[in-house]
This record gives structure tokens, sequence and C-alpha cells, in this order.
């Protein structure tokens, strides 16, 4: 049975979150550290934001909808962090940040913001996707390499808890199998 890190328990839930296994590997195949400038994209619970607020310099958070924002500052003000601004906007339509180090795109139709996450990034800066299924994958990469990013890799992350017991080790029944591919592609280098 899979077991939320202790800061995860406090924090009120509105929408689906992002589980810490795929946070886990979004941070660190992003290398995101305390002087990186974040977005990120589809608040929801704001589990996301507040993962990357533990560690970056600074986070901003889109949504578009107003009371996903609440749930967010309301999460982020229970664990004191104040390095996040959180904005009721679209992210398809205005980017007001520059040279960031990370967009993370979690909301449905990512490629539809992508030409405002090119602009905002620096050069080899990430843009993240998290989508359920694999047909919106392709759809998205697809915008990717029309766009022209670079290094664009995809990856599900399968949790499999085990069994120890004195008769023997084996995997349990129970896990956290599929719960979505990250898509991760850089701007490239000038």
């Amino acid at each position: 049975m899979f077991i939320y890190p202790h800061i995860y328990r406090k924090l009120k839930r509105g929408p689906q979150v992002m589980l810490p296994k795929d946070i886990g590997i979004l941070l660190a195949y992003t290398c995101i550290d305390k002087e990186s400038i974040c977005i990120d994209a589809g608040t929801g619970s704001g589990w996301l934001t507040i993962a990357l607020a533990r560690i970056a310099k600074h986070v901003y958070s889109y949504d578009i909808r107003e009371d996903f924002i609440k749930i967010g500052e309301r999460n982020a003000e229970l664990l004191g962090l104040n390095n996040i601004t959180f904005r009721n906007a679209d992210i398809t339509k205005k980017i007001y940040e520059k040279d960031v180090d990370i967009v993370t795109l979690d909301m449905p139709n990512p490629e539809k913001a992508l030409r405002n996450v090119k602009k905002a990034l620096k050069q080899g800066g990430y843009v993240v996707s998290f989508l359920p299924h694999t047909e919106q994958v392709s759809k998205y990469v697809k915008k990717l390499n029309a766009l022209k990013f670079s290094d664009i890799h995809v990856v599900e992350v399968i949790v499999r808890d085990y069994l120890v017991r004195e008769e023997g080790t084996r995997p349990t029944n129970k896990g956290i199998w599929h719960t979505g591919y990250l898509t991760f592609a850089r701007k490239p280098y000038a």
C-alpha cells in the first residue's frame, strides 16, 4: 500500500494530483535547483507547484479555474511557502514570465501552449507534460517536433510494492501502476 510523504497528508485535495512517484522523476530529470524559475500550468491541488517551490527560487502557477487556484494557495500557505505566484490565467493565451528554467504542463491539450512556452523558456530550458493517454502524447510530441524542441523523451513511472516476509519476498497484488506519461523536451540552444 502506497504511503504519501508526510507533507502531502496535510494538504487539501480538489482535482486529481500528480503523485510523488511522477514528481520525483520530473525533479530528477530536469535538475531543478535553488536558482530555478519555474512555471506550473494546471495548478489543480498544487502538489507539483509545492514540490517545485520547496526546491526552486520561484514558481508561477497558472490555472484557468479560480477554485483550483484557491486550493493551491491554501496548501502553499499551510506549508509556509512564499515563493509562489498564483495566476488565474490561461497559459495558452499568454505567459507573463521570460527566461524560465522549466514549464510543466499538467492540463488538457498542452500542445496549445507550446508556442508561448517556447518564448518563455531560456535556451536549454525544459518543458514537461503529464498526459494520461498515448494518443495525447503522440499529438503533443508531433507539435514539439514541429516547433523544433530537442531532447524529446517520454517515460511512464510504475511503482511496484513488495511484500517482505520470513517465507520470502514477492510483489504484492497492489501498487500504483499507470498514472500518466511524462514527456520531457528542451528549448534548443541557438
